[in-house]
């Protein structure tokens, strides 16, 4: 079955950088669009960042332009969210996901998600 795993999360101060990995198995990864999300208890998951297929599309909410990036490499079937200047409001757990078909915002458009990794950041 197909797997999505993300790495990479963890406790960094207000103004540094993490970059989340994520791997996907038994997924043909360069047919589909990559998406990242995020969640906080008790909130819904909100969409960060997506990449279509190509790479030649991104797409990111308007909290984090200008200080993530995402990315891939089909070749190892990665998806990659570089973040920089982070905030305390980044605090969340994010999760990747992959879309068969187009580019969306919504989760639901999304077939497979990964595990989820913590993203914690003190001020």
């Amino acid at each position: 079955q197909v797997q999505l795993v993300e790495s990479g999360g963890g406790l960094v101060q207000a103004g540094g950088s993490l970059r989340l990995s994520c791997a996907a198995s038994r997924l043909t990864f360069n047919t589909y669009t990559m998406g990242w999300f995020r969640q906080t208890p008790g909130k819904e998951r909100d969409f960060v960042a997506a990449i279509t297929w190509s790479g030649v599309y991104t797409d990111y909410t308007d909290s984090v332009k200008g200080r993530f990036s995402i990315s891939r490499d089909n070749a190892k079937s990665t998806v990659y969210l570089q973040m920089n200047s982070l905030k305390s409001e980044d605090t969340a757990a994010y999760y990747c996901a992959a879309a068969h078909y187009g580019t969306s915002r919504r989760p639901d458009r999304y077939d497979y998600w990964g595990q989820g990794t913590q993203v914690s950041v003190s001020s």
